[in-house]
Protein backbone atom coordinates (compact mmCIF):
# COMPACT_ATOMS: atom_id res chain seq x y z
CA UNK A 1 0.00 0.00 0.00
CA UNK A 2 1.77 3.47 -1.08
CA UNK A 3 2.25 5.54 1.72
CA UNK A 4 0.83 8.93 1.66
CA UNK A 5 2.28 12.10 0.49
CA UNK A 6 2.80 13.61 3.96
CA UNK A 7 4.36 10.67 5.42
CA UNK A 8 6.77 10.21 2.27
CA UNK A 9 7.62 13.98 3.02
CA UNK A 10 8.17 13.52 6.69
CA UNK A 11 10.45 10.47 5.99
CA UNK A 12 12.50 12.21 3.36
CA UNK A 13 13.08 15.36 5.97
CA UNK A 14 13.65 13.03 8.89
CA UNK A 15 16.42 11.32 6.96
CA UNK A 16 18.19 14.59 5.96
CA UNK A 17 18.36 14.97 9.65
CA UNK A 18 19.52 11.75 11.04
CA UNK A 19 21.94 11.34 8.10
CA UNK A 20 23.46 15.04 9.20
CA UNK A 21 22.19 16.96 5.95
CA UNK A 22 20.44 18.98 8.05
CA UNK A 23 22.14 19.82 11.36
CA UNK A 24 21.29 20.41 14.88
CA UNK A 25 20.34 23.94 15.46
CA UNK A 26 20.02 24.72 11.69
CA UNK A 27 16.38 25.88 10.19
CA UNK A 28 14.64 24.00 7.35
CA UNK A 29 13.51 25.29 4.25
CA UNK A 30 10.15 26.72 4.28
CA UNK A 31 6.92 25.53 3.62
CA UNK A 32 6.73 26.93 0.16
CA UNK A 33 9.88 25.26 -0.70
CA UNK A 34 9.09 21.87 0.59
CA UNK A 35 5.74 22.15 -1.63
CA UNK A 36 7.90 22.99 -4.32
CA UNK A 37 10.31 20.46 -4.08
CA UNK A 38 7.53 17.60 -3.52
CA UNK A 39 5.04 19.16 -5.94
CA UNK A 40 2.23 19.16 -2.83
CA UNK A 41 0.31 22.14 -0.82
CA UNK A 42 1.64 23.82 2.39
CA UNK A 43 -0.79 21.99 4.56
CA UNK A 44 0.91 18.86 2.99
CA UNK A 45 3.94 19.75 4.14
CA UNK A 46 2.78 21.20 7.51
CA UNK A 47 1.51 17.80 8.41
CA UNK A 48 4.73 16.09 7.63
CA UNK A 49 6.14 18.85 9.68
CA UNK A 50 3.88 18.40 12.72
CA UNK A 51 4.56 15.04 12.89
CA UNK A 52 8.21 15.97 13.03
CA UNK A 53 7.49 18.02 16.20
CA UNK A 54 5.65 15.90 17.97
CA UNK A 55 8.88 13.57 17.49
CA UNK A 56 11.44 15.81 18.64
CA UNK A 57 13.25 15.84 15.61
CA UNK A 58 12.12 19.84 15.06
CA UNK A 59 10.49 23.23 16.91
CA UNK A 60 8.47 25.39 15.09
CA UNK A 61 9.55 29.25 16.05
CA UNK A 62 7.03 32.01 15.31
CA UNK A 63 8.44 34.64 13.07
CA UNK A 64 11.52 32.29 12.35
CA UNK A 65 10.82 29.19 11.05
CA UNK A 66 10.97 25.66 12.13
CA UNK A 67 14.64 24.38 13.78
CA UNK A 68 16.24 21.19 14.08
CA UNK A 69 16.68 20.08 17.90
CA UNK A 70 17.70 16.33 17.10
CA UNK A 71 21.33 15.58 17.20
CA UNK A 72 22.47 12.00 17.48
CA UNK A 73 24.07 9.79 20.79
CA UNK A 74 27.00 8.06 19.00
CA UNK A 75 27.17 5.81 22.03
CA UNK A 76 23.58 4.20 22.63
CA UNK A 77 20.59 3.26 20.37
CA UNK A 78 17.64 5.27 20.37
CA UNK A 79 14.23 4.21 20.32
CA UNK A 80 10.99 6.48 20.35
CA UNK A 81 8.46 5.65 22.86
CA UNK A 82 5.02 7.67 21.74
CA UNK A 83 6.03 6.64 17.68
CA UNK A 84 5.86 3.37 15.88
CA UNK A 85 8.92 2.35 14.32
CA UNK A 86 10.41 -1.39 13.37
CA UNK A 87 13.96 -2.18 14.73
CA UNK A 88 14.80 -2.09 11.33
CA UNK A 89 13.54 1.50 10.98
CA UNK A 90 15.45 2.53 14.55
CA UNK A 91 18.88 0.73 13.87
CA UNK A 92 18.44 2.59 10.45
CA UNK A 93 18.47 5.88 12.17
CA UNK A 94 21.00 5.23 14.57
CA UNK A 95 23.33 4.19 11.51
CA UNK A 96 23.99 0.75 13.72
CA UNK A 97 25.30 -2.55 12.31
CA UNK A 98 22.67 -5.09 12.82
CA UNK A 99 22.19 -9.15 12.53
CA UNK A 100 18.97 -10.50 13.61
CA UNK A 101 19.33 -14.23 14.78
CA UNK A 102 16.27 -15.75 14.99
CA UNK A 103 16.15 -18.47 17.98
CA UNK A 104 13.09 -19.67 18.45
CA UNK A 105 10.17 -19.72 15.47
CA UNK A 106 6.72 -21.87 15.89
CA UNK A 107 3.01 -21.47 16.24
CA UNK A 108 1.21 -21.96 19.68
CA UNK A 109 -2.95 -21.48 21.04
CA UNK A 110 -2.90 -18.90 23.68
CA UNK A 111 -4.11 -20.37 27.08
CA UNK A 112 -5.93 -18.76 30.17
CA UNK A 113 -2.32 -17.60 30.79
CA UNK A 114 -1.08 -16.50 27.96
CA UNK A 115 -3.94 -14.26 27.53
CA UNK A 116 -3.78 -13.05 30.87
CA UNK A 117 -0.23 -11.63 30.18
CA UNK A 118 -0.73 -10.55 26.39
CA UNK A 119 -4.41 -10.12 25.98
CA UNK A 120 -4.77 -12.05 22.53
CA UNK A 121 -8.12 -14.29 23.35
CA UNK A 122 -8.10 -17.74 24.75
CA UNK A 123 -7.83 -20.11 22.02
CA UNK A 124 -6.21 -17.65 19.37
CA UNK A 125 -3.23 -19.03 16.97
CA UNK A 126 -0.29 -17.72 17.12
CA UNK A 127 3.22 -17.13 15.96
CA UNK A 128 5.92 -17.35 18.88
CA UNK A 129 9.04 -15.94 18.22
CA UNK A 130 12.23 -15.10 20.02
CA UNK A 131 14.97 -13.15 18.62
CA UNK A 132 18.40 -11.55 19.57
CA UNK A 133 19.74 -8.75 18.01
CA UNK A 134 23.21 -8.42 17.99
CA UNK A 135 24.06 -4.44 17.49
CA UNK A 136 27.73 -3.71 15.85
CA UNK A 137 28.95 -7.39 16.54
CA UNK A 138 27.31 -7.65 20.35
CA UNK A 139 24.09 -9.41 21.13
CA UNK A 140 22.28 -6.29 23.26
CA UNK A 141 18.58 -7.07 22.71
CA UNK A 142 16.66 -10.07 23.29
CA UNK A 143 12.91 -9.99 21.64
CA UNK A 144 9.57 -12.46 22.50
CA UNK A 145 7.16 -11.48 19.98
CA UNK A 146 3.89 -12.81 19.97
CA UNK A 147 1.89 -12.23 16.42
CA UNK A 148 -1.84 -13.33 15.96
CA UNK A 149 -1.98 -15.21 12.96
CA UNK A 150 -5.12 -14.84 11.50
CA UNK A 151 -4.03 -11.21 11.03
CA UNK A 152 -0.16 -11.55 9.95
CA UNK A 153 -0.39 -15.04 8.27
CA UNK A 154 2.58 -16.22 6.19
CA UNK A 155 5.00 -15.03 8.73
CA UNK A 156 8.35 -17.34 8.53
CA UNK A 157 12.01 -17.33 10.27
CA UNK A 158 13.32 -15.89 7.22
CA UNK A 159 10.81 -12.79 7.54
CA UNK A 160 11.12 -12.69 10.94
CA UNK A 161 15.26 -12.73 10.31
CA UNK A 162 15.21 -8.95 8.17
CA UNK A 163 11.74 -6.79 9.11
CA UNK A 164 8.43 -8.50 9.90
CA UNK A 165 7.03 -4.67 10.03
CA UNK A 166 8.13 -4.48 6.08
CA UNK A 167 6.28 -7.99 5.14
CA UNK A 168 3.16 -6.94 6.96
CA UNK A 169 3.12 -3.25 5.93
CA UNK A 170 4.31 -4.04 2.02
CA UNK A 171 3.11 -7.83 1.51
CA UNK A 172 0.24 -7.84 3.25
CA UNK A 173 -0.91 -4.31 3.07
CA UNK A 174 -1.86 -3.70 6.97
CA UNK A 175 -2.19 -0.23 8.34
CA UNK A 176 -0.25 -0.19 11.64
CA UNK A 177 -1.74 2.58 14.05
CA UNK A 178 -1.36 2.42 17.81
CA UNK A 179 0.76 0.93 20.03
CA UNK A 180 1.00 0.74 24.14
CA UNK A 181 4.04 0.50 25.44
CA UNK A 182 5.80 0.31 29.00
CA UNK A 183 9.07 0.55 30.17
CA UNK A 184 10.49 -0.88 33.19
CA UNK A 185 14.31 -2.41 34.89
CA UNK A 186 14.29 -5.61 35.86
CA UNK A 187 16.92 -8.31 37.42
CA UNK A 188 18.09 -9.93 34.43
CA UNK A 189 17.24 -13.77 33.89
CA UNK A 190 19.22 -16.48 33.04
CA UNK A 191 17.83 -16.29 29.74
CA UNK A 192 18.94 -12.91 29.70
CA UNK A 193 22.48 -13.98 30.67
CA UNK A 194 23.04 -16.94 28.11
CA UNK A 195 21.79 -14.35 25.19
CA UNK A 196 23.26 -11.23 25.76
CA UNK A 197 26.57 -9.34 26.23
CA UNK A 198 25.52 -8.08 29.63
CA UNK A 199 29.10 -8.02 31.10
CA UNK A 200 28.96 -6.95 34.26
CA UNK A 201 25.26 -5.87 34.28
CA UNK A 202 22.77 -7.68 36.35
CA UNK A 203 19.62 -5.75 35.21
CA UNK A 204 17.83 -5.33 31.94
CA UNK A 205 15.35 -2.39 30.60
CA UNK A 206 12.31 -3.99 29.42
CA UNK A 207 10.19 -2.65 26.55
CA UNK A 208 6.62 -4.69 26.52
CA UNK A 209 4.31 -3.17 24.00
CA UNK A 210 0.60 -4.21 22.59
CA UNK A 211 0.30 -2.93 18.87
CA UNK A 212 -2.70 -2.98 16.98
CA UNK A 213 -4.21 -2.18 13.73
CA UNK A 214 -6.36 -0.23 11.74
CA UNK A 215 -9.14 -2.75 11.97
CA UNK A 216 -8.89 -1.87 15.88
CA UNK A 217 -7.49 -5.59 16.36
CA UNK A 218 -4.33 -6.21 18.51
CA UNK A 219 -1.88 -8.34 16.29
CA UNK A 220 1.24 -8.00 18.53
CA UNK A 221 2.49 -8.39 21.70
CA UNK A 222 5.87 -7.89 22.42
CA UNK A 223 8.34 -7.71 25.26
CA UNK A 224 12.44 -6.33 24.47
CA UNK A 225 14.87 -7.21 26.63
CA UNK A 226 18.09 -4.12 26.74
CA UNK A 227 21.52 -3.97 27.71
CA UNK A 228 20.51 -1.20 29.67
CA UNK A 229 23.89 1.16 28.56
CA UNK A 230 23.26 0.90 25.60
CA UNK A 231 20.47 2.18 24.64
CA UNK A 232 18.24 5.46 25.20
CA UNK A 233 14.48 5.46 24.60
CA UNK A 234 13.24 9.34 24.31
CA UNK A 235 9.61 10.43 23.93
CA UNK A 236 8.34 14.23 22.93
CA UNK A 237 5.66 16.13 25.12
CA UNK A 238 4.39 19.83 24.77
CA UNK A 239 3.00 21.50 27.75
CA UNK A 240 -0.45 22.31 27.27
CA UNK A 241 -1.28 25.50 29.05
CA UNK A 242 -4.19 25.80 31.49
Amino acid sequence: MPKSKFEQIYRMIRDEIESGQISYGEFLPSENEYAARFNCTRNTVRRALSILSGEGFVLPQHGRGVQVIWRPDANRSIFTIGGIESFAEATGRNQKKVVTRVNSFKIITADEKLSMKTGFDIGSELYYIERVRVVDNRALIFDTNYFLRSETEGLTPDIASKSIYHYLEDELHMTITTSRRRVTAEKALKKDRELLDLDSYDFVLVVTGQVFNSKGIMFEYTQSRHRPDQVCFVESAVRQKV
